[in-house]
């Protein structure tokens, strides 16, 4: 069986009386996550984002994916016991595993491209209708494949979809790394018009998120903004 890991999307709002703090307070806190975060990072996949203007329930994304979910378990953990989470909440949290496509074992499989840095996330908790596993596996490729192939005419877009199962209480979370969201905007309103879509259940909350180091994500929740940069989030 090839090699699984774990991926964690866990979501924070930070209450307001945060930021009623002192300018030295709230720079402890921050340093005291991100410290936190990068310790992770060097061992583990960790990206973080801010959702700060994108949506009003929820301010931060820290996404990690690691082999062992103790691991991700123990920071969860540690930033519980930081001072920044006295003031805030966790107010969306997806748990998920990876693993190969059901829909590439065909003599012309479609392999997922590899993700790469890109300017913004988008990701939602997915469900299919019961009636989708109904159908006959070939029945359930032929729509797929005709499905994936909507998505590829979209090149710059990069799709990775975990699998929740009996873990959390999604079936699937949906993660697409994208330069320009209103050409996610015309994938997704194109995929609406393929048979596909009479199966699913449901995709939302959708999430918006804008890639930014800890220290940036984490700046942006006291005011400051996250300028467009000609390098990537992580060589700031």
């Amino acid at each position: 069986m090839p090699k699984r890991s774990f991926v964690k999307f866990t979501f924070l709002k930070v209450d307001s009386a945060w930021r009623r703090l002192t300018a030295d307070e709230r720079a402890e806190h921050k340093r005291e996550l991100a410290a936190a975060l990068h310790a992770f990072g060097d061992e583990h996949f960790l990206r973080t984002y801010s959702l700060v203007g994108t949506r009003g329930d929820t301010d931060m994304l820290v996404r990690t994916s690691s082999r062992s979910l103790d691991a991700i378990h123990e920071l969860h953990v540690l930033l519980n016991q930081s001072g920044l989470m006295r003031f805030a909440d966790i107010s969306h949290s997806y748990l998920a595993m990876t693993k190969p496509s059901v829909y590439s074992d065909e003599p012309t499989p479609l392999e997922p491209r590899p993700g790469g840095e890109r300017r913004y996330l988008i990701v939602y908790p997915m469900w299919k209708k019961r009636e989708w596993y109904a159908l006959p596996p070939e029945e359930r490729m032929r729509i797929m494949r005709s499905h994936i192939e909507v998505g590829r005419r979209y090149g710059s877009i990069d799709i990775n979809t975990a699998y929740s199962f009996g873990l959390d209480d999604q079936e699937f979370v949906v993660s697409f790394d994208a330069d320009e969201p209103g050409e996610f905007l015309d994938l997704v309103q194109e995929l609406r018009g393929t048979e596909s879509s009479a199966y699913t259940l449901s995709e939302t909350p959708i999430f918006t998120c804008i890639s930014a180091s800890p220290e940036r994500a984490l700046n942006a929740l006291d005011g400051e903004a996250l300028a467009l940069a000609t390098t990537t989030p992580w060589e700031t």
